[in-house]
């Protein structure tokens, strides 16, 4: 079924998850099967980003939060590193105009202080660039750890109640959403997994309670919108009970 079919049928299936969040897997094993160097399955992982962004926006979904790179990844050789820097900066240098002329804002989400100078100073580019826009929200998860961003709230909700601004008793699930890096966003009706592997590997542990799960046995750098439409066909497939019975 072609792009245009798929996005038909998925205008007409039912409701549009408001919010998608994916895991992209795959880079490393995309270039290992190429007898490639793993910077290089990044690199082509960016077009993948791009078809993403094109078919959210498409489809009307509103929020599209991409794991990009964890807390955990800094443990990754130093020149791997480095090029997921690189292309970071690369990435930001080509798409930020585009992005802010089709309507996307993005946000970066996660302990970027511990960028490189330059890649800070890119982040804080293309997010003044797109502030904004009001098609698509864009988060970028980059050096990012759900249990650290949980042990976080946890932190400044102790602190308020130390500072007597809030009493242990108001400390609810509302008030650990609010100290969460998308607080301003609803949750995730949606998580993609790209590569086959079923694991959340640390990624909006909080956030994910009741999204639904669809995982792709495609490798991230040959995810398309069409990929990204056939998610959606599944997910209007499911029926959603949140923990209550069907009627």
């Amino acid at each position: 079924m072609a792009a245009e079919d798929r996005l038909a049928h998925l205008r007409l299936g039912g409701a549009i998850p408001h919010h998608i969040a994916v895991i992209m897997d795959g880079n490393g094993r995309w270039a290992k099967e190429r007898d490639l160097p793993r910077p290089f399955g990044h690199q082509a992982g960016m077009t993948a980003v791009r078809e993403a962004v094109e078919g959210c926006l498409a489809a009307g979904v509103r929020v599209l939060t991409l794991f990009a790179f964890s807390q955990e990844n800094w443990q990754r050789p130093a020149d791997e590193i480095g090029a997921l820097m690189l292309l970071l900066e690369e990435y930001i240098a080509i798409e930020a105009d585009e992005l802010r002329a089709e309507g996307v804002e993005v946000r970066v989400l996660g302990e970027i202080d511990r960028l490189a100078p330059s890649a800070r100073e890119a982040v804080d580019r293309i997010v003044a660039c797109t502030a904004g826009g009001d098609k698509l929200a864009l988060n970028l998860c980059i050096s990012y750890s759900s249990r650290a961003e949980i042990a976080q709230a946890a932190r400044r909700l102790a602190q308020q109640c130390v500072d007597g601004t809030l009493e242990p008793a108001q400390v609810d699930e509302a008030a650990i959403a609010r100290e969460l890096y998308t607080a301003q966003w609803p949750d995730p009706d949606l998580l993609i997994r790209t590569s086959g592997e079923m694991r959340l590997s640390n990624f909006l542990l909080w956030q994910l309670a009741y999204a639904e799960f669809v995982v792709q046995p495609v490798l991230w750098p040959d995810f398309t919108r069409e990929h990204c439409f056939d998610a959606i066909l599944e997910y209007q497939r499911r029926e959603r009970r949140f923990g209550k019975v069907s009627v």
